[in-house]
């Protein structure tokens, strides 16, 4: 997602350089989580699926290699600037605001959002949204992340380049909280579900530590906000050029905050 008001909105630009470094990043740590639940839901041939806040290419390809030619994946965002260039036959590449615009038409089989509506400030709307564009019987996967659970990138905080991290993370915390993100969103998945009238709601959650893209993906953030944690006070360019050091030498045990996913079906 994205959000070009430099002072209130989404905070990681996709217009940003660093923005597709990330989307790879997140691919690669998340994307084997979101296709394990996609299959064990059974989406596939003939099947239509939204991607909803698509941000990187990786999720709609891998929709569109699981419901064929035949099928169609939509991929929707506020800036599809990572998107555009995947639309084909299979993949429609849609700019839209989940909590705004109406639901695309015709019924899905599955609605899928990952790492998006713990930053849309209307999430309930958003929701209600997604479950009105399912058709009957398909599937909503929602995945998010609730850093609270987990707040720490070095859960081991063993020396001072672990709590320099750890201090870091938590400026961009604050930098999150305070455009309106709901750090703790992840958590509630399950029960919003079951209140949006879904059934067969089950959920689990992952995160990952030691990951090389744990730090590819550090590094990318870090930069992406450098600027706001100046301006707020909550960094200073000495020390955020110390921990981009640290991070390059591959010596930290970066995680990242579990991400849940939660599953429910929409009466056939």
């Amino acid at each position: 997602m994205a959000e070009h008001d430099t002072d209130h909105g989404y905070l990681l630009d996709n217009k940003q350089s660093e923005a597709g470094i990330r989307f790879g990043a997140l691919a690669e740590l998340f994307d084997p989580v979101t296709f394990r639940h996609v299959d064990q839901l059974g989406i596939g041939a003939g099947m239509r699926c939204w991607e909803v806040g698509a941000g990187g290419p990786s999720v709609p390809l891998g929709l569109a290699e699981r419901v064929g030619p035949t099928g169609t994946v939509l991929a929707t965002d506020i800036d599809v600037s990572w998107t555009s260039r995947i639309a084909d036959g299979v993949i429609e590449v849609l700019t839209h605001d989940v909590a705004a615009d109406p639901p695309p038409p015709g019924g899905f089989d599955l609605v899928h959002a990952r790492l998006v509506l713990v930053h849309v400030t209307d999430r309930a709307e958003a929701l209600r949204r997604m479950v009105q564009a399912l058709r009957p019987g398909g599937w909503l996967l929602l995945e998010d992340a609730d850093p609270t659970l987990q707040p720490l990138p070095c859960p081991d905080e063993s020396g001072p380049e672990q709590r320099l991290a750890n201090r870091m993370r938590s400026g961009f915390r604050a930098l999150m909280a305070a455009r309106g993100a709901d750090l703790a969103y992840g958590r509630t998945l399950p029960r919003v579900l079951r209140e949006a009238g879904l059934d067969d709601v089950q959920a689990d959650a992952y995160f990952p530590i030691t990951s090389p893209a744990c730090a590819v993906l550090e590094d990318a953030t870090v930069r992406q906000v450098r600027h706001h944690l100046t301006g707020q006070g909550l960094a200073t360019d000495e020390e955020i050029d110390r921990h981009l050091a640290n991070v390059a030498t591959g010596q930290l045990d970066l995680a990242t905050g579990p991400m849940i996913s939660a599953w429910g079906r929409r009466r056939p």
